[in-house]
C-alpha cells in the first residue's frame, strides 16, 4: 500500500528522543496511521519554518538547549522534548525542554503545540527563535510556519543577519555589510520572511550590556528585503535623556544607500547658530540628491540642494544654496556649482565645471576656513579633448573655454584673472630611433579682460630630445624652439598690433648614482650619494617689457623649480639663459624596512650670463638645502632653507618634527621663516615669522585632547587656535571643541563645533567637523574607526 503519510522510528536511550517528520515513507518502515492518541515519548515532527530573529537590550539569555543535531534533508522539522503526546494528523503536543528545528532555524520553549493541517505553531511560558545569526525570546508565540507571519509577545531580540536585502548596491560599490541590532518590546509581528513589526520598541546597535543610547518608538518596522527599517513616534534617547524626537525616522539595516533623512547639523559661531536637517533621495543605483533646509538665526533660512548621476560614460554633480532674502543685507543670496565630465569613445571626452556666488562676501559669511581659503577665484570653463593616438607615439587636442568670478574685495584689474576665450591646444609626442623623441606643445588663446588689453596669442614649441637611461645614471639632452605670436587689440589710444618672439632653447640633465652598503643608526642601510647637473641655454637679447602678462608669473624658488627650463609660468616670459644647476642628494635607506631614514640635498643654480627679463641680475641663485627622513617608525622630520649668499642674508626656512607613535596619538610643532613673503592670500607682502604647534593624544581612558595653535610673531597674535577634546565610549563618541582663525588682515572668524556620534548610525552634530580637524592637525584620525 503505496501512500504520503506520517512516518516514524523510535530511538531508546537516556534522553528518550525520537523523530516524526512528514514525508513519503521509505518502505522498511512505512506506516499509515489514522487518528490515534500517541504515548508520550521523544519523537520528530514535519513543521516548516523560516524566521529572522531580531535582537536584544537584555543580556541574561539561557544557553541553547543541546539536542542531536537535525536531519540533513532539507525542509524537515524535528522536535525533541522530555514529554511528547497528540492526534496523528492534527495536533502535536510537546513539553519540557522543547527544541524544533528546520534547516538553519530552531525555536525552544517550555511547551510547544504543533496544528498539523493548518501548519501553526503555539508555544510558551519562553520561547527562543533563532536563524542564521538572529535570535528572538519572549514569552508566548504564535506562528505559521508555511506563511512566516505571526506574533510573538514580550520580545527580545538580536539581528545580526549576513545581507539578504533584494536592492543590488550600484555596480563596483563594495558589498553591503549587516547593522546588528539589539532591542526589546512589547510585540513582535512576523510579517513574512524577512519583515518584522515591532511594537513598544527600544533599539540600539551597541554591544550586549551596553544601553548608552537607544531609539524608543511606538512602532519600528524592520524590512530587511529593502534593508529599511522605519521608527514611528521615535525619541533619541541618550543615557535615558531624549535628545530628538522625529515622527517618522528611517535607518538603514545594512551599509546600502538608502532614502531617508540624515543626522542634524548643528554649528554656531560668527556667521550665527544655524540648523539644518539634511534629506537624501536614494532615487536609482546611479543618481541621488540631498536636499538640506538651513534655519540660520543671523541670516534667515537657506534651502540647499545637491543632485548627482553617474553612468558608465558620464558623470556629474549639482549643488545650490538659496537664501531669499538675508536678515542682514535684505538681498537675495545663492551658490551654485556644477560639474559634468563625459566620455564619448574612440578618444572623445567633454567636462565642465561652473561656480557662482551672489556676492564677494558668500563665503566668508557661509563657508568654512577651507572654503574662504580656497575660493578667492571661482572658476568657470568648459573643454572638449580628443586623444589620438599611433605607432610609437600618441598626442590630444583640447579646446577650452574658461573664465573666473573673483572675490577679492576692492580689487585691481590686475587681481582679475584673464578669460580665455577660447583656448586651443595640440600636444603631441613622437618616439624615433635609438632613444631619440619628438615632441610638439602648442597652444592658441584669445585673452579676455575687462579692464586691460586684449589678445590672442599663439605658441608653438617644437623639441627633439634624447634618452639614455642606466641603472647608474642618466642624460637627457633636448633642443627645441619657441615661437610665440601675439595679435594685441587697440588698448587706451594704442592701435592693434602684432608682436612675435622666437627663442632657441637647449638643455641638458645628467645624473649618476653611486650606492655602498653603511651602518647608520646601529643598523644596516643602503647609502647612496646621487649627484645632478642641469644646463639650460635661451639666447634671449630682447627686452620682453613691451609684452603683455595674461597667464604668467615667476615660480617660487625650490628644488623642482631649479630643474627646469623657464622660471616663469606660462608663455608670456621666457627667460635668457646660459645657466647651470648643480645638485647633490644622499639618502640613508634601512635594509630591513626599506624606510629612508635620512635624506639630504643641497643645490644651486649658477648663471653664466645676465637676464634681460631681470631687472638685478645675480650671478647665482639663492642656495637651497633640505633635510628629512624617518628616524624611526614612530619620528619623521622634514626641513628646508634658501640662504641668499648676495644678500648674505636667510630667504626663507621651514622645519617640522612629527611624533606619530600610533592611530590617534601625533603630536608636530613646525617653524616657518620667510623674509618677503605674501600674506593673507592677499597682494599684501612682507616679513613671515610662525610656530606652528598641533596635537591630538589620548588624557584618560577614552579621552582625547586636540588642539592647533598657530602663531604670528610678525604681527604678534594668533592666526588660528583650536582647542577641545573626543571622547570615544565604543557605542558613541564625543566631539567638541572652539575655532578662532583669521580670514584677512582685519576679520577673524569663531566657531564652536560639537558631534555626537552614534555607532552605527551616524554623525548628529556638524558634518564639517572631520574636515577642519584634518586640516588643522596634520595626521588626525577619527578615534572610533
Amino acid at each position: 500500500m503505496s501512500c504520503s503519510c506520517l512516518c516514524m522510528s523510535l530511538y531508546r536511550g537516556a534522553d528518550r528522543i525520537g523523530r516524526f517528520y512528514t514525508a513519503h515513507c521509505p518502505q522498511d518502515m512505512a506506516l499509515c496511521m489514522h487518528r490515534q492518541k500517541l504515548n508520550p515519548l521523544a519523537l520528530a515532527l514535519a513543521a516548516a519554518f523560516a524566521l529572522n530573529a531580531p535582537a536584544a537590550l537584555a543580556d541574561d539569555e539561557e544557553p541553547p538547549i543541546a539536542v542531536p543535531a537535525p536531519p540533513k534533508e532539507p525542509g524537515q522539522t524535528v522536535v525533541h522534548a522530555d514529554d511528547m503526546d497528540g492526534e496523528m494528523s492534527v495536533i502535536l503536543h510537546a513539553k519540557g525542554n522543547v527544541v524544533a528545528t528546520r534547516d538553519d532555524q530552531r525555536v525552544e520553549s517550555d511547551w510547544l503545540d504543533y496544528y498539523q493541517t493548518k501548519n501553526r505553531v503555539k508555544a510558551g511560558d519562553r520561547f527562543r527563535m533563532t536563524r542564521g545569526g538572529d535570535v528572538i525570546t519572549g514569552t508566548t508565540l504564535d506562528y505559521n510556519v508555511d506563511t512566516y507571519s505571526g506574533t510573538g509577545m514580550d520580545p527580545v531580540f538580536s539581528m545580526a543577519r549576513q545581507n539578504q536585502t533584494a536592492v543590488k548596491p550600484a555596480p563596483g560599490a563594495p558589498p553591503a555589510k549587516p547593522v546588528t541590532l539589539r532591542g526589546d518590546g512589547s510585540q513582535v509581528d512576523f510579517q513574512g520572511q524577512n519583515q518584522y513589526r515591532v511594537y513598544g520598541s527600544r533599539m540600539t546597535t551597541c554591544d550586549p550590556g551596553d544601553e548608552a543610547w537607544y531609539l524608543k518608538s511606538s512602532r519600528t518596522d524592520l524590512d530587511y528585503n529593502t534593508g529599511v527599517g522605519v521608527a514611528h513616534n521615535a525619541w533619541m534617547q541618550f543615557y535615558g535623556v531624549p535628545i530628538l524626537y522625529s515622527p517618522w525616522l528611517d535607518f538603514p539595516l545594512n551599509s546600502n544607500r538608502k532614502s531617508g533623512f540624515l543626522m542634524p547639523t548643528f554649528k554656531t559661531g560668527s556667521s550665527g547658530t544655524e540648523f539644518s536637517l539634511p534629506y537624501y533621495w536614494n532615487i536609482a543605483p546611479n543618481y541621488d540628491a540631498t536636499i538640506t533646509p538651513h534655519i540660520n538665526v543671523k541670516h534667515g533660512n537657506m534651502l540647499a540642494g545637491e543632485f548627482r548621476y553617474l553612468q558608465p560614460d558620464y558623470s556629474g554633480r549639482i549643488y545650490t544654496e538659496q537664501l531669499p532674502k538675508d536678515k542682514l543685507t535684505g538681498e537675495s543670496r545663492y551658490a551654485w556649482s556644477a560639474s559634468h565630465s563625459q566620455n564619448f569613445g574612440h578618444g572623445l571626452s567633454f567636462g565642465m565645471d561652473f561656480n557662482q556666488v551672489s556676492d564677494n562676501n558668500y563665503f566668508t559669511d557661509f563657508g568654512d576656513q577651507v572654503a574662504i581659503a580656497s575660493n578667492v577665484n571661482l572658476n568657470r570653463e568648459a573643454w572638449l579633448n580628443y586623444a589620438l593616438g599611433w605607432q610609437g607615439g600618441g598626442g590630444n587636442v583640447t579646446l577650452r573655454a574658461q573664465r573666473y568670478q573673483n572675490l577679492t574685495i576692492n580689487p585691481v584689474p590686475g587681481d582679475i584673472p584673464y578669460a580665455k576665450m577660447p583656448q586651443l591646444t595640440f600636444n603631441a609626442n613622437q618616439s624615433l630611433p635609438s632613444g631619440f623623441s619628438a615632441n610638439l606643445i602648442s597652444d592658441l588663446t584669445r585673452f579676455d579682460h575687462p579692464s586691460l588689453q586684449n589678445a590672442e596669442r599663439l605658441v608653438l614649441y617644437p623639441s627633439v630630445s634624447w634618452n639614455f637611461d642606466r641603472s647608474w645614471g642618466f642624460l637627457r639632452p633636448k633642443l627645441g624652439v619657441n615661437y610665440t605670436h601675439y595679435n594685441l587689440d587697440a588698448f587706451q589710444g594704442s592701435p592693434s598690433h602684432v608682436q612675435t618672439r622666437t627663442l632657441p632653447i637647449f638643455s641638458t640633465d645628467a645624473g649618476l648614482y653611486f650606492d655602498r652598503d653603511t651602518q647608520f643608526l646601529g643598523r644596516d642601510h643602503l647609502m647612496t650619494l646621487e649627484p645632478r647637473l642641469f644646463y639650460v641655454n635661451i639666447p634671449n637679447n630682447r627686452d620682453q617689457n613691451s609684452l603683455p602678462m595674461f597667464d604668467t608669473s615667476v615660480n617660487d624658488i625650490n628644488f623642482a623649480q631649479l630643474f627646469t627650463e623657464n622660471r616663469y609660468s606660462g608663455y608670456d616670459r621666457i627667460n635668457g639663459a646660459n645657466q647651470i644647476t648643480t645638485a647633490l642628494t644622499s639618502r640613508f635607506i634601512d635594509q630591513s624596512n626599506g624606510l629612508e631614514r635620512l635624506r639630504l640635498a643641497v643645490g644651486k643654480r649658477f648663471y653664466l650670463k645676465d637676464d634681460v627679463t631681470q631687472t638685478v641680475n645675480q650671478p647665482s641663485s639663492d642656495l637651497l638645502l633640505s633635510a628629512g627622513g624617518d628616524l624611526t617608525r614612530e619620528w619623521r622630520f622634514d626641513s628646508s632653507y634658501q640662504y641668499n649668499q648676495q644678500l648674505g642674508m636667510t630667504e626663507r626656512y621651514n622645519a617640522q618634527l612629527r611624533y606619530n607613535p600610533a592611530a590617534g596619538k601625533i603630536a608636530s610643532v613646525r617653524y616657518r621663516f620667510g623674509r618677503y613673503e605674501q600674506l593673507d592670500n592677499s597682494n599684501n607682502y612682507g616679513p613671515m615669522r610662525q610656530v606652528d604647534v598641533a596635537a591630538q593624544w589620548p588624557i584618560a581612558r577614552r579621552w582625547y585632547a586636540i588642539g592647533r595653535y598657530n602663531y604670528s610673531f610678525i604681527e604678534r597674535k594668533p592666526i588660528e587656535r583650536l582647542a577641545g577634546f573626543e571622547y570615544n565610549d565604543g557605542c558613541w563618541s564625543l566631539r567638541m571643541y572652539s575655532q578662532r582663525y583669521v580670514t584677512d588682515p582685519t576679520t577673524t572668524k569663531n566657531a564652536w563645533f560639537f558631534q555626537l556620534e552614534l555607532k552605527g548610525l551616524g554623525a548628529l552634530g556638524n558634518n564639517g567637523v572631520q574636515d577642519t580637524l584634518r586640516l588643522a592637525v596634520p595626521g588626525y584620525t577619527k578615534i572610533n574607526e
